[in-house]
């Protein structure tokens, strides 16, 4: 099973839309994960028809339609690997160890909000990821999302993509 990570797409505050290599990784991705901060509803409605199984929550960027839609923690069993996703985790500091606490028959849990790439492992075995942003990167040096692979239970081959800065879809400059 092919993954897709994003996470604070922020469209059209940030960019018009996503990058190309981006919507190639949706089209051949089995599952999407978003992990909130859309600010658009045409982007859910994209994401839908797009996708075949989107998993996604709304972020504290996200207006009352985004919120009607999408729940604030959503779980899913992918192939018997137990994953969440939730918008904010809280700040760096004991994120692993409170994680762990709060997401006790979890995995993987995918966040958002910092727009900084997150990988790693609580106590426990709780694997925390964060894919970054697409189209805002703050102050990283590239705008990025993920791709993994679930295969047994096991989540495999997590690699960080960074997106070429020709194919940011009007990404705006850093703030």
């Amino acid at each position: 099973m092919r993954l897709v990570v994003m996470a604070d797409t922020h469209v059209p505050k940030r960019a018009r839309d996503l990058p190309p290599e981006l919507w190639a990784a949706v089209d051949a991705a089995d599952v999407v994960v978003h992990a909130g901060d859309w600010v658009d509803v045409p982007l859910l409605d994209a994401l839908e028809a797009r996708s075949r199984r989107l998993i996604a929550v709304y972020g504290n960027n996200d207006g009352p339609e985004l919120r009607r839609r999408l729940p604030e923690v959503a779980r899913a069993d992918l192939d018997g690997l137990r994953l969440a996703v939730v918008h904010e985790t809280g700040g760096r500091d004991g994120r692993e160890r409170r994680c762990a606490t709060l997401f006790p028959d979890t995995d993987v849990l995918v966040f958002g909000h910092s727009h900084i790439p997150w990988d790693t492992t609580a106590p426990g075995g709780l694997r925390l990821l964060n894919p970054g942003s697409p189209t805002d990167r703050r102050r990283q040096p590239q705008c990025t999302y993920l791709t993994a692979a679930v295969a047994g239970g096991r989540l495999a081959d997590v690699r960080l993509h960074p997106v070429s800065r020709g194919n940011a879809a009007g990404a705006a400059a850093p703030s």
